[in-house]
């Protein structure tokens, strides 16, 4: 009975010390990607102990060599030399004076071999050269820092010069696959593992002195004219990192809100925002076939394009002024209209002097033979697509990018974060945008630790306060009119010109009133109609529009929003106001026409927010592939 009693006793003792085996096993255990069969660093590199509990274990992984040195193994000394041993003795060769001779001036030899004098084979051994000997290669390892971007931290990895010759491995850049065994450095390192290679799988050599990393340190004004190679600078991957993140809190907070997501159409016939700036799309340029209609008078003959852009320039002076003025309507539709004919003859000029000939465009192409036999171009935003859906599925989001044909700035391509929500106020679009903000600030806190801990470092050492701040800081609310009276305090000689009601808040202004006067983020609302799209609400005031913008300390606006029009009247009326093609909206009015319902919305500049996140100042920096005036090298 004692010992049955026992068993019972033991049996579970036995099942726990199962459980924990398998527990450590778990613990051990590495990551080995499906669909290469390799294991990705991370996995190795971020665990706790750095990775010393994988100590042994064989592994295949895959990378590029960030850094790389080559050490020599001390030579292993020779054997010792055998006891002597009794030699048998070698008969003697006689070698006369005559073949002395002849060995060592060529002219005697040359004429002792015509006379026929001496031994022949004593004379052979005598003229061969003893044989140079090179010394032997001393044994070698190679030492490589390799990065495969799924993480910040690299794993040394060591190549006999046995398994590859070091050459092959060296330069920076060499891609690698290799397997081997987790160790621990015999001497105490900055790594605390590193994979000793018994086979390389794949070499991916570098051609040195074209490689444009190939130093340690390339300026980012640099990396962008390589675009193609700059993900494998530690920098630019942690901003990749950084920016998957963002784009996948994005979709995990829409997704959790009752959103759908919605892909809105890259080529549009409509102009989304009124007078914006935009890249027309059409297929008949270098069509040899091409018939243009011929035109006995050229606007641009004569005219050059400095003229055409000093024109355009004032025109612009001249619509701001008027915009200024709550009075005279009519002069500002006239204006507008003779500023977009002077800047589409000044286009037209541009693209006669840069086209080659025999494809030049003049004005009067007939867009009925191009292929969407009307004119389109380049969305510049996806909000009035957007709300088609919205007004059926109620929720939607879109994120994609949009296009601005603006010279001025550094970038014509940007991703942008579009959404609409049905039933909605202005109210209801504020808070979603400070929450959906919050939410991105603390995503990226716990799920890119190691990444911001980087760009802490190297680029912005506030960075981690600064969103830490962003979470737990109540967004301040104000009234346009109660910022541009906030700007009556400051200083006349802080900015330019005195701020007026109905003046445009430049970036300055907005900077400014986040970063000096409130010292949080800052949300103004209520802007007059006239700097806002036409598609804003009209308030009762019939001066503002329900209108927003998110401003951020360090980062300038963010997100801009909306209270749509959803009066049919209100929104015909603004249209004709601002003399815009009505044909190019009529879908548009069409969802006020039938079932219209108040909703709002608001758009954020996602490369703006990957801008923030990372302390980074230039937003070419983090576009994987920057697109700007005169820029588009792939």
């Amino acid at each position: 009975m004692a010992t049955e009693q026992q068993q019972q006793q033991e049996q579970p003792q036995h099942e726990q010390e199962k459980q924990q085996e398998e527990a450590a096993a778990m613990l051990v255990a590495v990551t080995t990607c499906k669909y290469s069969n390799r294991v990705l660093l991370k996995t190795i590199l971020e665990r706790d102990d750095g990775g010393v509990g994988l100590v042994g274990k064989r592994v295949l992984i895959g990378g590029w060599v960030k850094s790389s040195k080559e050490e020599t193994k001390e030579p292993v000394p020779p054997p010792p030399p055998p006891p002597p041993q009794a030699v048998e003795k070698e008969s003697k060769v006689e070698i006369s004076c005559v073949e002395i001779i002849q060995s060592r001036i060529p002219f005697f030899r040359s004429i002792i071999n015509v006379l026929g004098i001496g031994n022949y084979h004593a004379r052979e051994k005598l003229e061969k050269p003893a044989p140079r000997l090179l010394p032997p290669l001393l044994p070698s390892i190679a030492f490589l820092r390799v990065s495969d971007g799924s993480c910040v931290a690299t794993l040394q990895v060591l190549v006999a010069s046995s398994i590859a010759p070091p050459c092959q491995l060296l330069p920076i850049g060499t891609c690698i696959l290799v397997e081997g065994v987790l160790t621990q450095p015999l001497v105490p390192r900055k790594h605390v593992i590193e994979l000793k290679v018994e086979r390389i799988l794949h070499i991916g050599t570098v051609e040195h002195d074209k490689y444009p990393l190939s130093k340690k340190k390339v300026p980012f004004e640099m990396l962008r004219d390589y675009s193609q190679f700059r993900p494998r600078t530690t920098t630019v991957a942690s901003v990749v990192r950084i920016s998957n993140a963002l784009t996948f809190a994005t979709h995990t907070f829409f997704q959790n809100h009752g959103f759908l997501y919605v892909q809105v159409p890259i080529i549009t016939t409509t102009d989304c925002e009124g007078f914006s700036e935009k890249f027309q799309v059409t297929t008949l340029l270098g069509k040899a076939d091409i018939k243009v209609k011929p035109n006995t008078h050229n606007d641009t003959d004569g005219v050059s394009p400095e003229v055409i852009k000093s024109a355009v320039k004032e025109k612009s002076k001249v619509i701001e002024e008027l915009k200024r003025s709550e009075s005279n309507k009519e002069a500002l539709t006239v204006a507008v209209q003779d500023f977009h004919k002077t800047n589409e003859l000044a286009s037209q000029l541009e693209a006669r002097e840069k086209s080659k000939p025999g494809t030049s465009l003049k004005a009067g192409i007939n867009f009925s033979e191009d292929f969407f036999a009307r004119q389109t171009y380049l969305t510049v935003s996806g909000r009035l697509h957007l709300e088609s859906h919205a007004c059926a599925l109620g929720n939607v989001y879109s994120v994609g990018p949009r296009f601005r044909a603006d010279s001025t700035k550094r970038v014509a391509e940007m991703s942008m974060i579009d959404i609409e929500m049905a039933f909605s106020q202005l109210e209801d679009a504020m808070s979603c945008a400070d929450d959906f903000f919050k939410f991105l600030c603390k995503w990226i806190l716990d799920n890119c630790s190691e990444d911001v801990k980087f760009v802490s470092k190297r680029i912005d050492k506030t960075c981690i306060a600064h969103l830490q701040s962003m979470i737990s800081t109540t967004i301040e609310k104000i009234s346009y009119a109660d910022a541009v009276d906030s700007f009556k305090q400051v200083a006349d000689n802080k900015f330019e010109k005195k701020l007026e009601w109905g003046d445009v808040l430049t970036a300055d202004h907005l900077s400014f009133l986040a970063e000096e006067i409130y010292k949080k983020p800052v949300i103004i609302y209520n802007y007059p109609k006239e700097v806002k799209p036409f598609y804003a609400r009209l308030n009762d005031d019939r001066k503002t529009v329900a209108a927003f913008d998110m401003v951020v300390p360090k980062a300038g606006t963010l997100i801009s929003g909306s209270q749509n029009e959803e009066r049919f009247d209100m929104l015909s009326s603004r249209i004709k106001e601002l003399g815009l093609p009505r044909e190019q909206y009529e879908w548009y009015l069409d969802l006020r026409r039938h079932g219209t319902v108040k909703h709002s919305g608001f758009s954020l500049g996602f490369d703006n927010m990957v801008l923030f996140a990372t302390g980074l100042t230039d937003i070419r920096d983090v576009i994987p592939f920057p697109r700007g005036c005169g820029k588009a090298n792939n």
